[in-house]
C-alpha cells in the first residue's frame, strides 16, 4: 500500500502544498503535552476530501484518456473536492444535493467546479438524492464516485499519514486521534502507519448521534444505524464502509469514543475564541477528545489530532453557542408555576443572582386564574450558580421543572 499511497502524495503536489502540521501551545499547555494538529481545514477546499477525490480521478484518467464524466451525491465537503478536482483535471462532473442544501454550500461547490460542474438539486433527503445520481450514472454511463467506501479514495485519504511522518521527521506519536465518519480518512491512515505504530496508538472519534464504527466494531460486522443525528454533518454516517470496516476490523470497540454534539460545540467555541481557528463539527471531533480525555491521560505524551474540515456555515453559531453553554453548565431552561397576582414577577426576579441573566421568557399558558406556566432561560457566568437558584425556588415553594437535558420537550420548545 505505502509506494501507492507515496505516489498519490507526489501527485498531490501539483494541486496543493502539503497542509500544515502545528504544535499547538494552547492545547499543549492545557494537557501538559505536544499536541500536534494536522491541519486538514486549511486544504483549498478546506477538508481532506479533496484528498481522495484526487487519487480517484488520477487513476480513472490515466486508464481511461479523459474520456469519462463523473458525477456524485453530497451535500457537504465531498462535493467541494470533487468539483475542485473536476476543474484541475477539465473534466465534466454533475454533483447531486438536496434540496434542503444551505446556499453557501452549493455557492462553494458552484466556485470551485466552474464550467466543468453542473449542481442538480435533487429530494429533501440525502438517500433520495444519493439515488438521483446513481440513476443517472446508470442512464449516462458517468462514473459514480464514492465518499469513501473505495480502494483509491482510501489511498488518496492516507497521504494525510504520509504529510505526518514527514513532518514529524523522527518522532513517532504517542497516539493519533482520528475523527470517523464513513472511515476513509481513518483506515487509510492506520493502514499507512501500520509498521510503526501499534494498535493501541489510535484512538478514533464519532458523534454520540452517530456511532456508525462503535456498533460495527461491537457486533463484529458492519451495521446500520436506525437513526442517526445529522448536527455533525461532516461524520453522520448510517453505516461505515464496507472496505472501510474491513480496515478497522482490528481495533477494539473501546478504542472509539463517542463525543457529545453539545461538547463539540464547546471545542468549536473555543477554538474561535483563543485561536481565532474556524471548525465545522466533524473538524472538532479530535479535538473534543482531547478534552474528554484529559489532562492525566495526555499529560508528556507527543499527540498528533487530525483537524478534518473548516467548512462551518456561520449562521449556524448562534445554535453552536446555545449548545456550548448548555453543555458547560451556563444556560438552563425551566418551565416554571408562577403565582397570578401583583408582585409576583418581582418576587421571582429577586431571587437572580447578580451573574444571572433572563435570556429568554414566555408565557406557555395565559388563561389561568391563580397560576401561570413560563418557559425561562437563564444564563450565568458560573455553573455553581444553578444550584444556589434552584434552592431559591424550593425555599420560597415555587414549582418548577429544568427541562435543560430533557431532548422532547427541548426540541419542541426552545
Amino acid at each position: 500500500m505505502k509506494p501507492d499511497v507515496d505516489a498519490a502524495r507526489d501527485a498531490l503536489r501539483g494541486l496543493f502544498s502539503e497542509t500544515p502540521l502545528q504544535l499547538n501551545e494552547h492545547l499543549s499547555a492545557r494537557y501538559g503535552a505536544d499536541i500536534y494538529l494536522k491541519r486538514e481545514d486549511l486544504s483549498p477546499v478546506r477538508s481532506y476530501k479533496i484528498r481522495g477525490a484526487f487519487n480517484f480521478f488520477r487513476k480513472v484518467l490515466a486508464k481511461e484518456d479523459g474520456a469519462r464524466s463523473f458525477v456524485c451525491a453530497s451535500a457537504g465537503n465531498h462535493a467541494q473536492g470533487f468539483a475542485f478536482v473536476c476543474r484541475h483535471f477539465g473534466v465534466p462532473g454533475v454533483v447531486f444535493m438536496p434540496v434542503t442544501t444551505p446556499q453557501q454550500k452549493i455557492n462553494k461547490t458552484r466556485i470551485f467546479g466552474g464550467e466543468f460542474v453542473t449542481i442538480k438539486l435533487v429530494g429533501d433527503f440525502f438517500d433520495q438524492c444519493y439515488k438521483a445520481a446513481r440513476d443517472h450514472a446508470a442512464e449516462t454511463g458517468a462514473l459514480m464516485v464514492p465518499p469513501f467506501d473505495h480502494e483509491d479514495i482510501i489511498e488518496g485519504q492516507a497521504t494525510v499519514a504520509a504529510e505526518i511522518v514527514e513532518q514529524l521527521g523522527d518522532t513517532l506519536p504517542d497516539l493519533v486521534v482520528l475523527p470517523v465518519g464513513g472511515g476513509g480518512l481513518a483506515s487509510g491512515v492506520t493502514g499507512y502507519l501500520a509498521d510503526k505504530l501499534g494498535p493501541s496508538s489510535f484512538l478514533f472519534c464519532e458523534p454520540a448521534g452517530a456511532p456508525s464504527l462503535k456498533r460495527s466494531l461491537e457486533s463484529r460486522a458492519v451495521v446500520t444505524l436506525d437513526q442517526v443525528d445529522n448536527f455533525v454533518d461532516g461524520a453522520a454516517v448510517g453505516q461505515i464502509g464496507a472496505l472501510n470496516f474491513a480496515a478497522l476490523s482490528q481495533f477494539s470497540a473501546d478504542q472509539v469514543m463517542l463525543l457529545s454534539e453539545n461538547a463539540i460545540c464547546v471545542t468549536m467555541i473555543d477554538m474561535l475564541n483563543v485561536e481565532g481557528v474556524v471548525l465545522e463539527p466533524a473538524g472538532a471531533l479530535s479535538l473534543t477528545a482531547l478534552d474528554a480525555l484529559g489532562r492525566e491521560a495526555l499529560e508528556g505524551k507527543t499527540v498528533v489530532a487530525v483537524v478534518s474540515g473548516g467548512n462551518f456555515d456561520f449562521e449556524r453559531l448562534p445554535d453552536v453557542k446555545e449548545r456550548a453553554m448548555r453543555h458547560a453548565g451556563l444556560k438552563k431552561y425551566f418551565i416554571l408555576r408562577l403565582a397570578q397576582r401583583p408582585g409576583a414577577l418581582k418576587d421571582f426576579l429577586n431571587m437572580l443572582g447578580p451573574d444571572d441573566d433572563i435570556a429568554r421568557f414566555e408565557y406557555l399558558k395565559k388563561s389561568a386564574r391563580n397560576f401561570g406556566s413560563i418557559l425561562i432561560g437563564i444564563e450565568t457566568k458560573a455553573p455553581e450558580n444553578f444550584a444556589v437558584l434552584k434552592k431559591a425556588f424550593d425555599g420560597a415553594g415555587m414549582r418548577y421543572q429544568d427541562i435543560t437535558e430533557n431532548e422532547i420537550l427541548a426540541n419542541l420548545i426552545i
